[in-house]
């Protein structure tokens, strides 16, 4: 039922504002419309920027909060047995 508005509604809505608000209120309705847009957009700005800001710092956190794996061993080589000697043991351990 609510198709495109076209040009013959919107002179029929300019028209009914006109009437509503008179002619010398319009200008500065739309001055407040235009101040109300801006102020919108700023905000919407400085939240993406806040957001843009927090994602960057959690990505440096998980960055430096890494698994330090310079110490780890090769999985391809087997890994070393640095339990100090117990005296008197030999190099091979009974079962």
């Amino acid at each position: 039922m609510l198709g495109r508005i076209g040009m013959p509604e919107l002179i029929v809505i300019f028209l009914v504002f006109i009437l509503l608000f008179g002619a010398k209120k319009l200008p500065e309705l739309a001055k407040g419309l235009a101040q109300a847009i801006q102020t919108f957009r700023k905000e919407v700005r400085e939240i993406q920027q806040d957001l843009d800001v927090n994602e960057t710092a959690k990505t440096a956190t998980i960055t430096s909060a890494k698994k330090d794996t310079s110490n780890d061993y090769a999985p391809s080589t087997p890994k070393r047995n640095w339990r100090p000697k117990k005296e008197g043991s030999t190099d091979v351990e009974k079962v």
